[in-house]
């Protein structure tokens, strides 16, 4: 058990290197603005905030279903896409 304790605690120092705005609209940037609604920098972050190792999301789209705020209030969202075409260049995409 020891490897999965120092496993994590490498994940909790995981910072990013850069970051850009989408240009265009893919699945990934649509969860990323579901995280940054949320406000989260990404799935990294909120998993770090909020010590959870998965993140509860639509089967049939992959897209984030449920996350919980830092003031432990919840978003809900639709399978579908949320994210319009005038959102994309708002998100930001973050590399490790």
């Amino acid at each position: 058990k020891m490897p999965e304790v120092s496993e994590v605690m490498t994940k909790a120092d995981i910072k990013p290197k850069s970051v850009h705005r989408a240009k265009i609209w893919s699945d990934n940037v649509e969860n990323l603005y579901r995280f940054q609604q949320a406000g989260y920098r990404d799935e990294v972050e909120y998993k770090q905030v909020k010590q959870v190792d998965e993140v509860e999301c639509w089967p049939e789209t992959g897209f984030v279903k449920k996350l919980q705020r830092r003031d432990n209030t919840f978003y809900y969202y639709n399978r579908q896409r949320e994210c319009e075409d005038k959102d994309v260049r708002k998100v930001k995409v973050y590399v490790y």
